[in-house]
């Protein structure tokens, strides 16, 4: 296994709901929320693979040009040819670790487009782990015995789903796995966006630039643990750490958009002025900004994500704001990529793909007023056929 798989794929990936609680106090994430900025590196902080994912956010994607889900950064080709299957059609089997949020509901319906867009591919095999590991390790030995011709692999959480992924490669079944990373290189390819440090350097560098020396910001986390908020929140807490700025609270919000609003109007309140909002993903975006609106106080400038209430909501109120993005046009590639593998064509060993981020001089052309509020705009799916029916 390549160390740069190991540090995509951070190896204590916890469980999704309720793992602060379970940490001792000296190793959680979480233990200095409220407590400002933690000058401390993060476990999660590697300074390698910061300073590889913040190159990359200038590098050159190679690819089609308008289709960032089939362009890669800097890819290692790898050869796929005693994967190769002659005429006949294919069954591509997929495992999915939840379709529990709106992003993976609007990247599942993407995948699901993308491939109907192949006759070639018979049969879509798909199996829902629920958000738990011990599900997805049995849906993936299920699908080990069922004639597929590649298995796609989303995992769960990282350590614990390893040993079923490298079970599945056992198999001979070309495997790849994509948006959540595993410990292992035997995947034919991992699929993922840039990575958590920068949408994370994103973010924060955006508030180094529009908040004043002294100004008080406050971080938003969902939950501890999982290696992509990690990474998030550590590049984050890094460039905060080298500013003037002063992170007033660490918070986690478990992703509720009632926990969210109280916690940020505790802070106003608290504060009596808070200059400038980060969060490691902006699903409750609306919910804290409404905190500011219903205190009868200014908006500060805000970190939010690409879906479509906030979007609205920052062209209508004409925020200072910015959206780093974990694009779902994501759940497009492993299908691409499942299909050149049975040709055996070349792929990326790692595909890494372009990582966008929506700014206040490109927020109004992903602004779709028809769209469902949690429709994420990065879908890369307006070109599909049938859109926008499958995605409302």
């Amino acid at each position: 296994m390549t160390k740069r798989w190991a540090l995509v794929a951070a190896a204590s990936v916890l469980a999704l709901a309720g793992c602060s609680s379970d940490l001792p106090e000296d190793t959680n994430p979480g233990a200095a929320a409220s407590s400002g900025s933690d000058t401390r590196k993060s476990e999660f902080f590697d300074q390698a693979e910061y300073d590889r994912q913040l190159a990359f956010r200038n590098a050159t994607p190679q690819g089609p040009e308008g289709k960032p889900w089939e362009q890669m950064l800097e890819p290692e080709m790898v050869d796929t040819t005693k994967f190769a299957k002659t005429g006949g059609k294919y069954t591509l089997c997929f495992s999915n670790a939840a379709v529990d949020n709106p992003w993976r509901q609007v990247g599942l319906k993407t995948m699901q487009q993308e491939v109907k867009l192949h006759p070639e591919i018979s049969d879509f095999v798909v199996l829902d782990a629920e958000a738990k590991d011990d599900k997805q390790i049995s849906d993936i030995q299920s699908l080990s015995g069922r004639n597929c011709s590649a298995i796609v692999i989303s995992p769960n959480t990282t350590a614990t789903l390893t040993p079923a992924v490298e079970q599945a490669c056992a198999t001979g079944v070309p495997v790849i796995v994509f948006d959540r990373g595993v410990n292992t290189g035997c995947p034919v390819t991992f699929i993922h966006p840039i990575g958590g440090f920068a949408f994370g350097a994103n973010g924060a560098e955006f508030l180094t630039e529009k908040v004043k020396p002294g100004g008080k910001v406050l971080a938003l986390r969902i939950l501890p643990g999982v290696d992509v908020l990690e990474q998030r929140w550590a590049a984050a807490n890094e460039i905060f750490a080298a500013s003037e700025l002063d992170v007033v609270g660490v918070e986690f919000t478990d992703g509720d958009a009632a926990k969210t609003k109280s916690i940020v109007a505790d802070y106003i309140q608290r504060e009596g002025e808070i200059n400038g909002v980060w969060m490691d993903a902006g699903a409750t975006a609306v919910a804290a900004v409404e905190a500011f609106q219903d205190a009868g106080v200014e908006v500060p400038a805000f970190v939010g994500e690409d879906q479509q209430d906030f979007l609205r909501l920052w062209v209508d109120e004409g925020l200072t704001a910015v959206a780093p993005t974990y694009p779902t046009y994501q759940w497009r590639t492993p299908v691409i990529a499942a299909l050149k593998i049975l040709k055996g064509e070349q792929v990326p060993k790692e595909w890494v793909l372009p990582q966008p981020r929506i700014t206040g001089e490109n927020v109004k052309q992903y602004v779709q007023q028809d769209m469902p509020p949690l429709h994420y705009a990065m879908c890369g799916c307006e070109g599909m056929p049938g859109y926008p029916g499958p995605w409302k």
